[in-house]
């Protein structure tokens, strides 16, 4: 018997869970990892720290399931996007923390490009708006701001990657500096038409091309590791929406899903043609497989499981995240109460790099339960403004949607974004979507799973949430959000 090890690297934790044939789970390991604010705004993690966080839990996931590296037929890794790490060739040392997709240092560079009119020809190459979430302007930042940088880049002996090519240069002992088409899309620096690096945009940004990973498809031998004693093969690579999109089954156009995270990404399968959005949404590769590129539309919301994080470690209403739904669901409403959970911005369809948190509508009689209620409320009525857009720009009206991630194993939450979206909410039974997309690409490479066939057969719903909110009662809630919305955005002097 031969199982399938996954690499989740996300934004707070590293995990790895090996997979049967079936698609069920024989293992977990997690391991949290430091958060490095070094100023309001920026974000930044220690790329060491990511490696020896994954590689732990990759060999206690081998452990705990019994096995030894010889049981394990491939790797599949599906990380944190956006996340820029820059790397010494030679040593193989980071030059800086890593800059991670949350960060906004580089908000007024963005500015500048829009006032340059740069953006209309960013976004028809790349998909992307132009914001400082994408890693183009974070790798050009540490070009210009660690010393040295820009000479050694130059001369060759600087390497770019996404934390999956900083995974896979680890693992195969530097010998492999390659991404997929799925990272390389949430660069900036990726032109969707020629399924490469695109030369203006490196001019652009002042990057040397010798810095960047090769680009492959998500499902492929990209090379073996030999760290846990038998040589194993990288054979999937897809960024954590993707890989959720592959591991959800939303293989037919029209088809979305929706992962509650740390923020919370929606994207809908749009076939093998990129549909440029009119509502602020992002087009991106849903994956590639052999020489077929499929796409999708992206809504991206920052905050969403984060904001109970900061209900829990900021305020400290709540001693662990799983304390919520009770908590919630002491307030029979939102007692009028919204909290707007912009502490990094606002991501789709609002884009406002200035927008701040902000909590409304307090009374006397609002207390912690109303809070709670309103940070969970939050989350549900960001997805509704993202589904909205993308139902315009597709032109198709949202038959169902399917959830994943933490939050989506909250049912006050489900139930509320069922009611609030007018559509059937399904939750699977496997809900580690993101890491099952990785092992089913990886698998696919090897031959472990025979056809994309193989594995549709396999998604099982575990709850299907039904819409039971009156009309008049949903246009009185989404009249009060949009006004909070209001309220938040623009809160910083530009």
């Amino acid at each position: 018997m031969k199982y399938v090890l996954a690499f989740d690297q996300g934004t707070t934790s590293s995990r790895a869970i090996v997979f049967d044939q079936r698609g069920g789970i024989v293992a977990v390991a997690q391991q949290e990892f430091r958060q490095i604010f070094p100023q309001p705004g920026w974000v930044e993690h220690d790329p060491r720290e990511i490696w020896a966080t994954q590689s732990n839990v990759a060999a206690e996931a081998i452990l705990k399931a019994g096995l030894t590296a010889r049981d394990i037929i491939a790797i599949g890794i599906t990380n944190q996007r956006e996340t820029t790490v820059v790397w010494d060739k030679g040593t193989g040392q980071p030059i800086h923390n890593a800059i991670v997709w949350q960060d906004r240092r580089t908000a007024k560079v963005c500015d500048q490009l829009k006032k340059k009119k740069r953006a209309p020809m960013i976004r028809k190459k790349t998909g992307l708006v132009v914001d400082a979430y994408f890693s183009g302007t974070k790798l050009q930042w540490l070009l210009n701001n660690v010393p040295g940088a820009k000479a050694k880049a130059k001369r060759g002996e600087l390497a770019f990657g996404t934390i999956d090519s900083w995974l896979i240069w680890n693992l195969t002992g530097g010998r492999v500096h390659v991404t997929d088409a799925t990272n390389a899309s949430r660069t900036m620096l990726y032109n969707l038409k020629t399924g490469d690096w695109d030369k203006d945009l490196l001019k652009l940004f002042g990057i040397p091309r010798s810095m960047l990973p090769e680009v492959r498809s998500c499902s492929e031998v990209y090379g073996e590791t030999n760290i846990f004693g038998t040589p194993i093969p990288i054979a999937g690579i897809a960024g954590d929406q993707h890989a959720a999109l592959f591991g959800q089954v939303c293989t037919k156009s029209g088809m979305v899903k929706n992962t509650y995270g740390t923020g919370c990404f929606m994207l809908m399968h749009t076939g093998t043609k990129p549909i440029p959005s009119k509502n602020n949404l992002l087009t991106t590769v849903a994956w590639k497989l052999g020489n077929k590129t499929e796409y999708a539309l992206e809504g991206s919301i920052f905050i969403a499981g984060a904001v109970v994080q900061w209900l829990r470690d900021g305020l400290g209403i709540i001693k662990s995240s799983g304390e919520i739904e009770a908590l919630a669901a002491q307030a029979k409403d939102n007692g009028g109460v919204y909290l707007v959970p912009a502490f990094a911005g606002l991501g789709a369809p609002h884009w406002d790099q200035y927008a701040r948190g902000a909590l409304l509508g307090l009374t006397r009689g609002s207390g912690r339960a109303e809070i709670a209620r309103a940070a969970l409320e939050g989350i549900a009525y960001q997805v509704h403004d993202v589904l909205r857009a993308m139902e315009a720009d597709a032109k198709v009206k949202l038959k169902e949607l399917r959830v994943d991630g933490g939050a989506s194993g909250n049912n006050l939450l489900m139930q509320f974004q069922s009611d609030l979206l007018n559509v059937p909410v399904t939750r699977p039974k496997v809900t580690e979507t993101t890491a099952l997309g990785a092992a089913y690409l990886a698998g696919l490479a090897v031959g472990y799973w025979k056809s994309m066939e193989d594995i549709a057969s396999q998604w099982q719903a575990d709850r299907r949430f039904k819409p039971a909110m009156k009309s008049g009662q949903r246009k009185k809630l989404l009249a009060g959000w949009n006004k909070a919305l209001q309220r938040a955005s623009k809160w910083e002097d530009a």
